[in-house]
């Protein structure tokens, strides 16, 4: 899939979220509270507003589905993801592992997407069928021989509900888990595509946040699923698993399955 236009578009698109980003981290932000609680600043909206145009000036049939300002539909079968902040919490905390997640839908499936940190300018892009590359040069995830070995990142404990967390520290038992990373959002999963860490389970994930994920770690050679191994896509549910070493899935779902997540 050649996707060059696209590709110089999302570059775009992350320049334009930088230049509204970048003069308000470490500074004095209002934030409100959205209905799920999580904070919204001025950054995110004008960050996604500015996106947004350019994306109707340049692909007007498209749909774009964005967290700030819901979903445009469009005729094409293609819609834009963006999510201007992933990590809002960090961002306001003055901890630049917050990104700008930007993806491509075709028919529900993602095939393009960029991870792009405005402040370190450290950017992830994923294209299927080509190799995932950070700043410009390809980066692949790391072997992980056995679970025990695997160093395991999850945003936070209270993410989970019980069910949900008793999974996730049943498979953290079986992992390094003296290496284990809690906080990062998206920033884990560029890591991961990097081979910097090995596993990433996160729940209550919605499609702006996991869309632009699944193309950066597929295409340096990781691995993206749900909680029961199945293909990630605009249906998805937000139990959202991310591998490195694809060979380790089958141990990763043996260890979750002793407890129910539902």
């Amino acid at each position: 899939m050649r996707l060059d236009a696209e590709i110089a578009l999302a570059a775009r698109l992350a320049e334009a979220a930088r230049a509204e980003i970048r003069p308000l981290f470490r500074t004095a932000l209002d934030h409100e509270a959205k209905a799920d609680a999580s904070p919204v600043t001025i950054a995110d909206r004008n960050a996604e507003a500015a996106m947004r145009k350019l994306i109707e000036a340049e692909y007007s049939a498209d749909g774009i589905h964005g967290e700030e300002y819901g979903l445009k539909e469009g005729k094409s079968g293609r819609v834009w993801v963006l999510d201007p902040i992933d990590g809002t919490t960090a961002f306001l905390a003055g901890r630049p592992i917050f990104a700008t997640l930007i993806a491509l839908l075709v028919d529900g499936f993602p095939v393009l997407g960029m991870i792009d940190q405005p402040i370190t300018g450290e950017r992830w892009l994923g294209v299927t069928g080509q190799p995932t590359t950070f700043n410009g040069g390809a980066v692949t995830t790391r072997t992980c021989r056995e679970l025990s070995e695997a160093a395991i990142a999850t945003t936070g404990p209270h993410y989970f509900s019980q069910a949900e967390g008793d999974v996730f520290m049943a498979l953290a038992a079986k992992t390094n888990h003296k290496r284990m990373v809690m906080g990062g959002d998206c920033y884990n999963y560029g890591c991961l595509a990097s081979g910097q860490l090995d596993i990433v389970c996160e729940a209550g994930l919605k499609l702006h946040d996991f869309a632009a994920l699944v193309p950066v770690v597929e295409g340096a050679g990781g691995l993206m699923c749900d909680w029961a191994g199945e293909p990630l896509h605009a249906g998805s549910g937000g139990q959202v698993l991310a591998l490195g070493d694809p060979a380790r899935l089958e141990d990763v779902l043996e260890a979750m399955t002793g407890h129910d997540h539902h």
